[in-house]
């Protein structure tokens, strides 16, 4: 299991976005739906402050997740900068109880 966190670009980043960044961060909302959808993304959004989001993602392999980050289309046009961690899961309602 891999743990992303995607920094935004800028201080009131929803309220100052310019028609180009908000059609790209459709489409990285689009993005996110489709990985959802083919079983790879578990959980995305962002942190309630908006300064950053977090997306958990299950892949085979670190390469995997990097190539799930790296084709994001906010990623790939420079707006949101992110970070891979690996992760595992230790406890997991429902799995564990």
């Amino acid at each position: 299991m891999q743990f992303l966190i995607i920094k935004k670009p800028r201080e009131n980043f929803i309220e100052t976005m310019t028609e180009d960044e908000s059609k790209i961060m459709s489409e990285h909302f689009e993005y996110l739906k489709r990985m959802l959808f083919e079983g790879k993304l578990i959980l995305a959004g962002p942190v309630t402050t908006g300064d950053f989001g977090v997306s958990i993602v299950e892949t085979e392999t670190e390469d995997e997740a990097r190539e799930i980050m790296n084709n994001d289309p906010a990623v790939i046009a420079g707006i949101m900068k992110p970070t891979l961690y690996l992760y595992r899961v230790s406890l997991m309602r429902g799995r564990d109880d």
